[in-house]
């Protein structure tokens, strides 16, 4: 019974369908958010990715969408000089691509082990999905480099207490945000976190993951961590 789920899950996330591009709205000079029309077949877990098709690219974006959502939301950093991004920040309104999916394992694990989110840059996305379903009671790190990069800031706060921003560098503010932290998550994790069993989201930056994951490794033993790598 197992095998056969597992079969039809997989054959089900490798269908190519088909969207439209809805619009596009800029969040900052370096992120913006797109609306995809929704396949009527397409289902999906808070936290998973769609695969974009394009000529020979293949490029994965979690979904900033709750299941229940009428339609796709996607939150895209742009490169530039990269191979996609750029496409879908100059493609006219009604634009169609293939994707296929729901693809990835980053989904909520209920547990009674405080939750701590972590996210640089627009690795926020899958925890917009996830907080919109439904999760609450998590601790939320953000890694960015200025106040306008903090896309989903309203979104969270309404959410939870423990919203952290956490600037990589200095901000010109006076005062600062408040609840803000100068400095990456792993410093704050080593100032601010108590001794205890937690269970890590990590998503965005290869660096970043890496050096949470060691540190959760020498000094919260007993924790779980799970990753998904953004660029």
């Amino acid at each position: 019974m197992g095998k056969e789920i597992e079969s039809h899950a997989q054959e089900t996330s490798n269908r190519v369908q088909t969207t439209e591009l809805l619009s596009r709205r800029w969040l900052s000079k370096s992120a913006f958010e797109i609306e995809l029309i929704r396949p009527k077949s397409f289902a999906f877990k808070a936290g998973q990715t769609i695969c974009f098709l394009h000529e020979s690219l293949k490029r994965y974006y979690s979904l900033l969408s709750t299941p229940d959502d009428p339609i796709l939301k996607l939150c895209v950093h742009h490169v530039p000089k990269g191979r996609f991004s750029p496409i879908l920040a100059d493609a006219e309104i009604g634009s169609r691509f293939k994707f296929t999916g729901p693809h990835g394992y980053f989904t909520y694990k209920r547990s009674a082990r405080q939750t701590v989110f972590v996210a640089s840059g627009t690795g926020v996305a899958p925890f917009v999905s996830m907080g919109r379903s439904g999760v609450t009671d998590f601790i939320l790190l953000h890694e960015v480099t200025s106040v306008e990069d903090l896309y989903y800031q309203r979104i969270f706060q309404k959410i939870t207490s423990n919203y952290v921003p956490c600037f990589l560098e200095a901000i010109p503010l006076d005062p600062k945000p408040p609840g803000t932290f100068h400095g990456n998550a792993v410093s704050f994790i080593k100032t601010n976190l108590k001794p205890a069993n937690y269970d890590f989201y990590l998503c965005g930056e290869r660096e970043m993951i890496r050096e949470v994951t060691l540190l959760v490794d020498e000094r919260f033993a007993g924790s779980y961590v799970f990753t998904e790598v953004f660029y």
